[in-house]
């Protein structure tokens, strides 16, 4: 079967499968890395596609998200109505899902920023810890389909060290939360990826939760942790999102469930969460690497590991905001060297993409400016020292260094910083 890629070649597939109709303003969105949104319009009715990207189909996690979008709406929880959804054996080509429209806004530069949205930001922490603690009351049993993770920190170390690729700010990360792991709780419904990005607002508060793909059965203080992690604040400085304390959040959540966690036991969560989306990016730009999905966001997404890798150190004390990420100054042309040079080649090319390209859609416009990040690591790259060839990566995951020593944990120190000054030098100091 062939599957449709572009809009024209979607269109019709959208009729067929939704029983008829005329399909208008049918446009990809810029959002998701690991699944198409498509937002089209059906004789006047607003509706959204989401689909597995040709090439990589997925449809048991596809069925487990209409399964879980359907049991947290009898339960109250603000989500998309399922419309249709498919294992892809239809026109369409890949497992997907048809909602309803919601209006809102995810993007988190406009949720944050803009006056619009400046009512919603007041009390929305509070709020999302109420809709989380009904999101765990939910019964397992409406969601059979969801997997029990008894172990979420072994699994995720085994597919860090499959790769085979040891760094250290990860290593002493993983040796912490192995060390303080907090008792256990009851498994509940987690949703997996409850965050800032991933979460529709209205002017007036929280419009619907999405994307729940990662969820599963497991330790409830999961989602809390995960929330509060520093990637999904965006440059904004409040713990939950941007916009909120953890207090909040936790007063929100004991109003539902009756109780909150201990914040200790949120705080492990969320070191755990900013080693978890390091190992993420790994992954997703894995499935690049080994050719399943050829994906220049795929790829880049891979050099953002060191951004949750510094996070998780500076949650551990390890580093501080003041530690400095030196950026990494031009190459200098060597004499007899061919102008322009590598590295003015690749500032013009960069600066076509930001100032000269004129994309014809939301995600070309996004890609872009994947392409000239991508452009930036390069040349920073180039310009940086060559690595040392240090084995601290190994000797820490075989426990042979004490990341408690002030000379080893100066050493980690030193080798986060320097990979992120190449990655995103902006990033240390972006909140």
């Amino acid at each position: 079967m062939t599957v449709p890629r572009t809009a024209p070649e979607l269109a019709p597939a959208l009729v067929a499968v939704l029983g008829g109709g005329e399909v208008t303003e049918l446009r990809r969105l810029s959002a998701g890395a690991s699944r198409e949104t498509w937002t089209f319009a059906l004789d006047g009715r607003r509706l959204v596609l989401r689909r597995d990207p040709p090439g990589a189909p997925r449809p048991v996690e596809m069925a487990r998200e209409a399964e879980c979008l359907r049991a947290a709406a009898r339960a109250g929880v603000p989500v998309p109505c399922v419309v249709r959804s498919s294992g892809g054996g239809d026109a369409v080509g890949t497992p997907y899902l048809v909602m309803e429209h919601v209006d809102g806004e995810s993007l988190p530069g406009r949720l944050l920023r803009d006056e619009r949205w400046a009512s919603a930001r007041v009390g929305l922490a509070r709020e999302l810890g109420r809709v989380l603690a009904r999101i765990h009351a939910l019964d397992p049993q409406a969601v059979p389909s969801l997997p029990l993770v008894p172990d979420p920190l072994g699994v995720l170390r085994a597919r860090y060290d499959a790769f085979g690729e040891p760094q250290p700010g990860l290593d002493v990360a993983f040796r912490w939360l192995a060390e303080h792991r907090p008792p256990p709780v009851a498994p509940a419904v987690v949703h997996g990826d409850f965050r800032n990005g991933n979460l529709l607002v209205a002017p007036d508060g929280l419009a619907a939760v999405l994307d729940w793909e990662l969820a599963h059965r497991g330790d409830p203080r999961e989602d809390l942790g995960w929330l509060c992690a520093r990637a999904w604040r965006f440059g904004a400085e409040p713990a939950v999102g941007g916009f909120g304390s953890r207090e909040e959040l936790l007063a929100g959540y004991a109003e539902v469930a009756g109780t909150s966690p201990e914040a200790e036991a949120v705080r492990w969560w969320e070191i755990y969460g900013c080693v978890h989306w390091a190992v993420i990016c790994r992954i997703q730009a894995e499935r690049h690497l080994g050719g399943t999905e050829r994906s220049m966001e795929l790829a880049v997404l891979g050099r953002r590991a060191v951004e949750a890798e510094y996070d998780a150190l500076l949650a551990l004390g390890v580093v501080s905001p003041a530690d400095a990420v030196v950026p990494v100054p031009a190459a200098p042309a060597a004499p007899g060297t061919s102008r322009p040079t590598v590295d003015e080649l690749l500032e013009a090319v960069s600066g076509f993409l930001t100032d000269e390209l004129v994309a014809g859609d939301d995600r070309s416009r996004y890609l872009a400016k994947v392409a000239r990040n991508a452009l930036g690591i390069v040349r920073r790259e180039l310009a940086s020292p060559d690595p040392d060839g240090s084995d601290l990566g190994d000797r820490l995951r075989a426990g042979a260094l004490d990341p408690d020593e002030p000379a080893v944990a100066d050493a980690v120190r030193s080798s986060v910083l320097t990979r992120l000054a190449v990655a995103n030098p902006r990033y240390g100091s972006a909140r």
